[in-house]
């Protein structure tokens, strides 16, 4: 593989990457933070537990989400140094 300067497809390629990471690491923490939120109101929580599960789940769906983008993105990047 070349390492001079990056042809246009790959650079559309890493682009497509990028939106593909974002896309999918908002939409696993917002299904975290959904379970949270069902499981808040399925079983009836006020209060500071209500408070301190939505914080739990936000932080988790965050961090899930983070895990994806970060996840997504090595791999392109072992993938694409490998030249496939």
């Amino acid at each position: 593989m070349d390492k001079g300067r990056e042809s246009r497809w790959e650079k559309d390629a890493m682009t497509v990457e990028i939106g593909f990471a974002l896309v999918t690491s908002v939409a696993l923490a917002a299904a975290v933070f959904a379970v949270a939120l069902a499981v808040t109101c399925l079983f009836g929580f006020s209060g500071s537990a209500s408070g301190g599960m939505l914080t739990g789940g936000a932080l988790a769906g965050a961090a899930a989400g983070l895990w994806r983008l970060v996840r997504v993105l090595y791999r392109f990047d072992v993938e694409r140094r490998k030249g496939r």
